[in-house]
């Protein structure tokens, strides 16, 4: 009977150890899955609390770009020079002249990556104004107007294809380049307009006698030969 009664004993206790460690296994594996739980529900948040970062930040760097655009859509005007006949006529078969002036008045509307692919157009036509020069412009003058006009737009060129285009320094150049232009297209005048000055009397007369190649000699060389 007391054998009976320690068996009956020993399988009541084992049976309260079994739900004991039950019990505790269940609380391990509500405390774990609480983790688990945490930890799900703040990577979510911190998800959508950077994807809330992310959005605002598109529309701020969005709204600049607007602005921007803005600023250089209504600043964006360029004037084509106006030549006399004569100057006219020497550059009516210079093609990169023509063509740099079509590309310079053809104004871009959609967006700035418009701007940027016609800026990058210009640059390219303003360095190919030196091919080609026509023989009664191709004098260091010239030249230099051209490498003044060139480096305007190239600059610009620069600024406007930046990834934080400064605005700042674009507009001026707008002015800048016209400037330039407009130097060039009145140095190409004077050069047409120096050749249509007659000359004084005496003065074709000066000019070859400055050209060493031409000049007279001014002694005629001694014969050191004797005659017997």
């Amino acid at each position: 009977m007391n054998r009976l009664n320690k068996c009956e004993n020993l399988a009541i206790r084992s049976c309260k150890i079994q739900k004991r460690v039950t019990l505790l296994f269940k609380i391990f594996l509500m405390k774990r899955n609480s983790v688990y739980l945490f930890f799900v529900v703040f990577f979510i948040f911190s998800c959508q609390d950077e994807a809330e970062k992310r959005k605002a930040e598109q529309l701020k760097d969005l709204k600049k770009k607007e602005i921007v655009f803005s600023v250089i859509n209504s600043s964006w005007r360029f004037s084509e020079p106006a030549l006399n006949p004569q100057t006219q006529a020497i550059v009516a078969n210079w093609s990169e002249w023509r063509l740099f002036l079509t590309e310079l008045k053809q104004i871009p509307k959609s967006s700035i990556g418009a701007f940027q692919k016609k800026s990058k157009s210009l640059s390219q036509k303003v360095t190919d104004l030196n091919n080609n020069i026509p023989l009664k412009f191709a004098q260091p003058e010239i030249k230099s107007r051209i490498a003044a006009l060139a480096s305007k737009v190239k600059s610009l060129d620069l600024f406007i294809n930046l990834d934080e285009i400064p605005d700042q320094k674009i507009v001026p150049l707008f002015a800048e380049i016209n400037i330039e232009l407009a130097g060039l297209a009145r140095q190409m005048e004077e050069l047409v307009q120096r050749d249509q000055i007659p000359m004084e009397d005496g003065e074709s007369d000066m000019i070859r006698m400055l050209d060493t190649s031409r000049a007279i000699p001014t002694s005629q060389p001694k014969n050191n030969s004797r005659i017997n």
